[in-house]
């Protein structure tokens, strides 16, 4: 069985997350409703993970309480077998208490990690969004001076409050130290094999998105972590079928969504995140490999099973 599941390839969909905002994109789910059709659009189309942030409805603002994520979340156990993946990165401008605490309440099989304190720029985004329906938008988009804090107190406090509740992480490594910063927290035996590693590419303030780093971040990890690792792959924006398409052809496992890039090609929006699965499942079976299924990532990450989550 395990050489069969080498050959699949784990879709992860991110369905709204806390970077664009809503007057980028009448695509963007913001409601409970708008959230939960989204993530199963996704899961139908092929991902075999969903990734969750909340948002306020009044004005689409991230809202990171777990009331805001207990509707959308019922909604999707309800309809779908997709593993569910709540963020603990919430917004840069959250406190590490408030962005653990879905994860902490709801206990899923992933939750997401951030594996490093970094400079987090959106500006650049108003290159090209001029007309904004809130001002916390413009706002939120035009800070210089955000610090997406990840301190080695904050990630040891997510997973001490995590560990209980059998929950595995989602990785996100934004650039090459926080690959040395995981490899410390599996030396200090705080995390386990086999780790899901989501190297993210393009953001402002991390690494960025040439193949050169692509296979950068990949080889670090290859000498880091051995065969203890599942890789898997972020571009943001116009990056982010390239970076899928490489990562899927060295053997790695892909994530696309509207929270990572609003287009499904130049210049046109995506209309849904099925969409895009759907463009980066064609990369996939295009390259002669399988997408996985819900319960096929399940083994492949060694996660504890959709029955054993509190929602």
């Amino acid at each position: 069985m395990a050489g069969k599941l080498d050959r699949k390839v784990i879709i992860t969909c991110a369905v709204t997350g806390a970077i664009h905002t809503p007057s980028m994109s009448p695509h963007l789910p913001v409601t409970a409703q708008e959230i939960a059709d989204a993530a199963i659009g996704a899961a139908e189309a092929g991902a075999a993970i969903v990734h969750l942030h909340a948002r306020d409805p009044k004005d689409g603002r991230p809202d990171q309480s777990p009331e805001a994520f207990a509707p959308f979340l019922q909604v999707i156990k309800q309809r779908s077998d997709c593993v569910v993946n709540i963020t603990t990165g919430g917004a840069p401008t959250m406190t590490i208490q408030q962005r653990v605490a879905p994860a902490a309440t709801f206990k899923p099989e992933v939750a997401s990690l951030n594996m490093g304190s970094m400079n987090f720029g959106l500006f650049g985004m108003l290159n090209r969004f001029k007309e904004f329906k809130h001002q916390w938008e413009r706002d939120y988009l035009a800070n210089k001076d955000i610090l997406f804090r990840n301190t080695f107190g904050d990630i040891e406090y997510i997973l001490s409050t995590c560990s209980e509740n059998n929950t595995r992480f989602e990785f996100e490594c934004y650039d090459t130290a926080h690959l040395y910063n995981l490899r410390y927290f599996l030396d200090q035996g705080l995390v386990k094999a086999p780790l899901f590693i989501q190297t993210v590419f393009g953001i402002q303030g991390g690494i960025g998105a040439h193949p050169e780093d692509v296979l950068h971040m990949k080889r670090t990890a290859d000498r880091l972590f051995g065969d203890q690792y599942r890789w898997s792959v972020l571009g943001a924006g116009a990056a982010q079928l390239r970076v899928a398409a490489m990562a899927a052809a060295m053997g790695g496992n892909v994530r696309v969504g509207l929270e990572d890039s609003l287009w499904a090609g130049p210049g046109r929006l995506a209309e849904s995140n099925a969409e895009q699965v759907r463009l980066a499942r064609q990369i996939i079976e295009g390259l002669g490999l399988a997408v996985a299924t819900p319960d096929e990532a399940r083994e492949i990450l060694s996660l504890k099973g959709g029955d054993k989550v509190a929602f």
